[in-house]
């Protein structure tokens, strides 16, 4: 089966879901797709039992998809491209403090708080997984998912500020997130055998390298789409930037997505073309709007799909559920420490941690980390509880996010308290 004939299936499938929600369902795009996705697979495993040749085939078409590899360093681009090419700067400058203090301090604070308690569950509950590997899942399921996320928000009613709050945080804190998740990898690969210099090493490198790697070239982009007014002219070298940042930033071991990030929100706020109208910006934003669509329309099947690469999950419904749970506190101490602590530099209320909180949705990004551990039991329960946090946020926690921010955008501001 070559790669034009995974690529078609997926499309054809992607269709499908798509209008049998849109028909029958009328669920939001994402949310609809994907809950098709996850019942088309369960059906699948239990047709499997009887029909095993053909359970057997759509294991192996999983396979040619290569979950982690097509999304990390072949979608991903594109997506974040996207989003943050619509991302407005001005909002970003004005919610920049929550924003960089929840990507940094809440991710790291969320991973260890997430890592202890779930040691602590799976002990409780004699699941035998060491600290370390608790870490590590806690590094790879406490970064929001800017693609899951965007894909929530495009049909949420909650308060601008916080929307800018909770996208911002989803770009930047893949920063954070893959880096811990490596030096923790690491750590737990060569026994223990890393050290601050490496660490500081690889933030530098993965962070500004990609930043840097992403600003210039999209700079350079930038100066030659201002010349032109050919919309084709436009949308080639706006694909060639997203492609070629995905090579080289891969090439030389730079962040992916904070590189096609910082292409995207210097290419989204930049007037380009002879025409003074904006036209071209409109017309190219249309074109990349159009591509983010598509793209986690695909993306949400595959995720649904990947439930017949997981025989084991029957195993661990227990500590899948405590996984949630565990996540939703992370959760919320992340946001409401930093709150607390830097409320005078904060323009945040008490009312908004409920809201930031069940905004926190998880995505295709952790499930493909996952997948990438080493094989062993541990990843067995990490990659089950995965699956679970990230179709338990963008089901469950997507459908209700409305009524969570209406009850608590009703309710009166809690007043800070007065520092002692």
């Amino acid at each position: 089966m070559d790669s034009f004939v995974v690529i078609t299936i997926l499309v054809v499938v992607s269709a499908v879901f798509s209008f049998v929600n849109a028909r029958f369902f009328k669920l939001p795009g994402a949310i609809g797709v994907i809950s098709i996705a996850v019942a088309v697979s369960v059906i699948a495993i239990f047709i499997g039992k009887v029909f095993p040749g053909m359970f057997k085939t759509i294991t192996g078409f999983n396979n040619k998809i290569n979950f982690s590899q097509t999304l990390l360093y072949t979608m991903l681009g594109f997506l974040l491209f996207a989003g943050s090419l619509r991302f407005n700067w001005n909002d970003l400058k004005k919610q920049m403090r929550p924003v960089f203090i929840l990507s940094t301090l809440g991710v790291v604070l969320s991973t260890f708080v997430f890592g202890i308690l779930f040691n602590w569950f799976t002990i409780l509950i004699k699941v035998e997984i060491p600290l370390s590997y608790c870490l590590l899942f806690g590094a790879l399921i406490s970064p929001t998912d800017p693609v899951a996320v965007s894909a929530i928000l495009r049909t949420s009613k909650i308060p601008k500020n916080l929307e800018t709050i909770i996208t911002g945080e989803s770009l930047f804190n893949d920063g954070i997130g893959p880096i811990l998740f490596i030096s923790i990898l690491e750590y737990i690969t060569q026994s223990g055998q890393v050290h601050s210099t490496g660490i500081a090493v690889l933030f530098v490198r993965e962070v500004f390298g990609g930043i840097l790697l992403g600003g210039s070239l999209a700079f350079i982009a930038y100066k030659l789409m201002r010349k032109v007014d050919d919309f084709q002219t436009l949308v080639i070298v706006s694909l060639a930037l997203v492609m070629g940042i995905s090579v080289l930033a891969n090439k030389f071991h730079f962040s992916i997505p904070l590189a096609e990030i910082a292409a995207g929100l210097l290419v989204g706020n930049l007037s380009f073309g002879k025409d003074p109208s904006g036209r071209m910006n409109e017309f190219l934003e249309r074109f990349w709007t159009l591509i983010d669509e598509l793209l986690n329309t695909v993306l949400f099947v595959m995720i649904g799909l990947q439930i017949v690469m997981m025989p084991f999950l029957s195993a661990y419904w227990l500590v899948c559920m405590a996984a949630i749970l565990v996540i939703t506190i992370a959760r919320i101490l992340s946001v409401f420490v930093p709150i607390v602590f830097l409320r005078r530099t904060l323009d945040i209320n008490y009312n908004n941690i409920g809201i930031l909180t069940w905004a926190g949705v998880r995505g295709g990004i952790s499930i493909a980390l996952a997948l990438s551990i080493p094989n062993n039991k541990c990843k067995e329960i990490v990659v089950a509880s995965c699956y679970f946090i990230v179709i338990f946020s963008i089901v469950v926690q997507g459908l209700t996010l409305n009524k969570v921010a209406n009850y608590f955008v009703k309710e009166a501001p809690l007043p800070m308290p007065n520092p002692a």
